[in-house]
């Protein structure tokens, strides 16, 4: 089955975004300015998870979430001063959350006539139903049964007609059509979690997004054709990858390496509390330890940094096999602020053995780099802030009229099964 979490009617007064991580929750209440087509961030809540409540990205007591999350929710309607805050965007990662770009050609019988409203439908019900059958297989493939996914994120990545770019494809004449789509699923197991998640705290579940998704298309410039990057998430239970080519979202991949493998190190090989290994963790991440403390836990972590680089080698490994990796690198989450990540990740000897468009870049993102999200409380101040106002950006998004095309799209995916 396939079908998607869209209720995007009346995107009015105060929402939500969650960012359900695996150590923390971030809770943003904010309102978007139809005028100014911005943002306005206006409260933050933060809640640190108890180590039962994820695994892997995912949630894993539906309850200890519930209580974790209210309690952020909380923290950040105080904050911007609002009573209840009705809708909510919810992020959602892990292994399975799959997203792919699909692109579909088809070539018309009658060039001369005009691309009608219902052959645009047919030509997008095609690519919908490629893309779905594309994921279920490679899901399937590596848990070795089936798994029933739903579709999550969509979005409009090219439309070419013989050759030519352009936004909108009706009422052009042509012979051939190439539309490409970017389709993100994630586990329906997964996704029910959320929809509880949602009812228990007694907000409407706007839409559920793809968390790697939502960081590159509020980085990425809007409609700019020749902009590529590669972007890394690290969260506390997972890293997520996207990479973006020629404007557009090739893919993603996320694979269970995060902050919390770091903290389990120092559970074993220090003998300490997971709550202390939690803040011995931090301290080293903001630099507040002793030099010979500090270089103690770098060594060891460096067997697992290695590991972790081995994860992101091999994600970007598939989309280097036809074409040269983007140079500019983007690191962020919470999980980029370990020392050993950054250092692993600048050395050149892994990058040698793939593909690159240069010699990669590596930077860190920051809350400003995030497109037409402003912050009003003064609290996004890092790497660890940009999942949740990229949740922020793409329910923006939401509330904006959408083009012909975007509205042929969610039809489409409504009618594959």
């Amino acid at each position: 089955m396939l079908s998607t979490l869209f209720h995007r009617n009346n995107l009015t007064g105060p929402l939500l975004a969650l960012d359900i991580g695996t150590e923390v929750i971030k809770a943003l209440v904010f309102t978007v300015e139809q005028q100014s087509q911005k943002a306005i961030v206006r409260g933050v809540g933060r809640v640190h998870q108890m180590p039962k409540n994820m695994n892997s990205g995912a949630v894993s007591d539906i309850g200890g979430v519930i209580e974790a999350t209210r309690e952020a929710i909380a923290q950040a309607q105080q904050n911007a001063g609002v009573k209840k805050a009705q809708k909510a965007v919810i992020g959602i990662a892990g292994e399975l959350v799959k997203g792919t770009t699909t692109t579909v050609h088809y070539e018309r019988v009658n060039p001369a006539l005009k691309i009608s409203l219902s052959e645009l439908r047919a030509i997008m019900k095609k690519v919908q139903q490629k893309a779905y059958e594309r994921i279920q297989g490679q899901v399937e493939w590596e848990v070795g049964r089936r798994v029933d996914i739903k579709l999550i994120n969509a979005a409009i990545v090219d439309v070419r007609i013989d050759g030519y770019r352009v936004n909108n494809p009706l009422d052009f004449q042509g012979r051939n059509v190439s539309i490409s789509v970017f389709n993100a699923y994630a586990p329906l197991v997964h996704l029910g979690a959320l929809e509880e998640i949602a009812r228990a705290l007694e907000v409407d579940l706007v839409s559920v997004i793809a968390e790697p998704y939502a960081v590159a298309s509020s980085i990425s410039p809007e409609d700019a054709l020749d902009f590529s990057a590669i972007f890394i998430d690290i969260g506390g239970g997972t890293t997520d990858i996207a990479v973006v080519r020629g404007g557009g979202l090739e893919g993603t991949k996320m694979f269970a390496i995060g902050g919390r493998t770091f903290t389990k190190r120092l559970v074993r090989d220090l003998d300490i509390d997971f709550a202390e290994a939690e803040a011995l963790k931090i301290r080293y991440s903001c630099g507040e330890l002793a030099s010979d403390i500090a270089q103690h836990i770098e060594k060891i972590f460096s067997a697992d940094c290695k590991i972790w680089l081995e994860g992101v080698e091999l994600s970007l490994s598939e989309f280097a096999e036809t074409d040269p990796l983007p140079s500019h690198i983007y690191l962020c989450g919470g999980g980029s602020a370990l020392p050993g990540m950054s250092q692993v990740i600048m050395q050149s000897d892994w990058t040698q053995r793939l593909s690159f468009m240069g010699a990669p870049q590596v930077r860190f993102l920051q809350p400003q780099d995030v497109r037409s999200v402003v912050d009003t409380t003064g609290t996004l101040r890092d790497p660890r802030d940009i999942t949740p106002m990229g949740l922020v950006h793409v329910a923006m998004d939401f509330a904006r009229e959408e083009r012909a095309i975007m509205q042929i799209l969610r039809t489409a995916m409504e009618q594959v099964r």
